[in-house]
């Protein structure tokens, strides 16, 4: 049985104003099967850009590791960019 891994990925939204819940909402729809949200949160950026930290955990035998999440991700028309901020398996 494989372990998991989990990871936090900053999403940058395409412009000031997106609402963040509703971003994280249209997110969790498009992630990959055995992808899960942990939780997330919002961090200031600059000039009233604000990003969000989203917390997940994935199958650590995931094909093509988190390059799927982030196309996944990056294919929303909110979402100007997405970086993988932390990865470690975990432990059980």
């Amino acid at each position: 049985m494989g372990g998991k891994v989990y990871l936090i990925i900053k999403v940058y939204p395409s412009e000031v104003g997106i609402d963040l819940k509703e971003l994280l909402e249209d997110i969790k729809k498009v992630l990959p099967k055995g992808v899960s949200v942990i939780k997330s949160e919002e961090e200031p950026v600059a000039f009233g850009l604000k990003l969000l930290k989203v917390h997940l955990v994935m199958p650590e035998e995931t094909e093509g590791g988190t390059a799927e999440i982030e196309k996944a991700i990056s294919g929303l028309d909110k979402v100007s960019q997405v970086e993988v901020a932390w990865l470690s398996r975990m432990v059980s």
